[in-house]
């Protein structure tokens, strides 16, 4: 198998003034665990749900039982 054919070519690519929400929103309709991040029409970084879920609960930012999800 070729990367070709386990990749998608609807690809979102987040914005670096997005909110680490609105990626993680992207993520999870996307069903995906990792976004391409560019700035006009340049590729500055990627950013993945390990890196939303490990420097949020660094920064004490994890989520509480029964706290809002919107």
């Amino acid at each position: 198998m070729r990367v070709s054919e386990a990749m998608t070519r609807d690809v979102h690519v987040a914005n670096p003034r997005e909110t680490i929400r609105e990626a993680a929103q992207a993520m999870a309709s996307l069903d995906v665990g990792a976004l391409p991040v560019g700035d006009n029409d340049r590729l500055v970084g990627m950013i993945t749900d390990r890196d939303i879920a490990t420097r949020g609960v660094a920064r004490g930012w994890a989520p509480t039982p029964g706290s809002p999800t919107s």
